[in-house]
């Protein structure tokens, strides 16, 4: 059987990154068959390996998080005490051999240490080195630390999420997902691949300065859009769409559908759906211009139409009709959902101390190059490497690799 070879396989990338933004974006390189490298702490490690519970019990006594195990499958652990000297000096060593280097310290923290890009690239001029910080390289804020929850105020996502303040319940809530951490994670992905993709043909690396404030703002999107056209801040309609009625979160009888009405014919098919055919000829409902003017009046109908009903029934009945709608689910009901079980959007690994884990597939779909996600969640400090030596040199390379290679640095073991 012929082995086909992994999209990223021989690409050497350093993980200097901790938590989940910088995490995300080099298992993403990891499920393509790039090596990636982790480095950690000694005796702690990544911060988030403690963030629990939930946690994976060792059969040793030991235990992970989980939430470490959803970001950090596919690599290697490497401990290194950045301030030990000689660690520094391996730590050197190795950037100067990686392809790419992603890290979220302080701003100015790997400057002082002699590990910014400036003075890895004068040795290593094919590096692309990505920072991801809170705020940026520069500007009023770079010194500030950043985290999703205060970016998601920071950016406006909260002031454009959750119920307007006059409603029962109202004012601004945080996304239930760190949107914006996994978000910069895809696009540190997306240019380290750009900046990749450009070597190619120049030869040289780059330098990506990624901010978590710029990615949040961006997640603003088309309301973000809808404000730099008009000049009017948006408020907040809960599950409702601003420009497009009716589209909301609904309840029926025994639970809450989405509706999404985009089109008059959608509208049209929605009314027939719900035996209120007379609508579509009201003057006030006409387009969807006039719905959304006369969003209040619509709903009132609308509402006990869906109440009667039950989510199965209205799904079948919209669903054959062509408007688009879907059951808001708890994440129970999506891990038993018939379409997230056939495209196997969850997946085991197999650990030898922890067992099986339960972690999340990659979502590409390639056709010849697919992710793998075989290798489980990297064990603190599992890659040892020879601290007697000035230098350290990575493993040949190996094109075929499907995973990471599990083969130690020379001088050192692999646990």
């Amino acid at each position: 059987m012929t082995v086909q070879r992994s999209a990223l396989a021989g690409l050497r990338v350093l993980d200097l990154s901790r938590v989940l933004a910088g995490p995300w974006s080099t298992q993403l390189l990891a499920d393509f068959g790039a090596d990636v490298i982790k480095v950690e702490r000694p005796g702690s490690g990544d911060d988030s390996r403690g963030w629990g519970p939930p946690y994976y019990e060792g059969h040793d006594g030991s235990r992970v998080s989980a939430y470490f195990c959803m970001t950090n499958r596919g690599k290697r652990s490497v401990t290194l005490d950045l301030n030990d000297e000689r660690d520094l000096a391996l730590l050197r060593s190795l950037a100067l051999q990686c392809d790419v280097l992603v890290e979220n310290f302080r701003v100015g923290t790997l400057a002082r240490l002699g590990l910014d890009y400036a003075s890895l690239a004068v040795d290593n001029p094919g590096l692309v080195y990505c920072s991801i910080s809170g705020f940026g390289q520069d500007g009023p804020y770079a010194q500030r630390p950043g985290y999703d929850t205060i970016v998601q105020g920071q950016a406006g996502l909260m002031s454009i999420t959750g119920l307007p303040d006059h409603s029962p319940g109202g004012g601004p809530l945080k996304v239930g997902a760190p949107v914006v951490d996994v978000m910069t994670g895809v696009y540190a992905c997306c240019g380290i691949l750009v900046a990749l993709a450009e070597r190619a043909h120049s030869g040289r690396g780059q330098f990506i300065d990624l901010a978590l404030m710029d990615v949040g703002v961006t997640a603003l999107s088309v309301m973000a859009g809808n404000f730099l056209a008009s000049g009017q801040v948006p408020g907040r309609h809960g599950s409702a769409l601003a420009n497009a009625v009716p589209s909301d979160a609904i309840r029926c009888a025994d639970g809450h559908v989405m509706i999404m009405v985009g089109t008059n014919l959608q509208f049209r098919r929605l009314c027939q759906c719900l035996d209120l055919p007379d609508l579509t000829a009201d003057p006030r409902f006409a387009t969807n211009e006039c719905r959304v003017g006369s969003r209040d009046a619509l709903m009132a109908i609308l509402l006990p139409r869906f109440a009667s009903r039950t989510r199965a029934d209205l799904i079948e009945s919209l669903s054959a009709a062509g408007v688009p709608c879907g059951p808001i689910n708890d994440l129970g009901q999506v891990f038993e959902d018939p379409q997230i079980r056939h495209r196997s959007v969850a997946v085991d690994v197999s650990d030898d101390t922890f067992g099986q884990m339960r972690v999340l597939a990659n979502p590409l779909r390639l056709s010849r190059t697919p992710p793998t996600h075989e290798a489980p969640p990297t064990r603190l400090g599992a890659t040892s490497i020879d601290r007697t030596r000035p230098a350290c040199h990575w493993p040949p390379r190996r094109e075929q690799q499907a995973v990471p290679d599990p083969s130690p640095l020379p001088g050192g073991r692999a646990e």
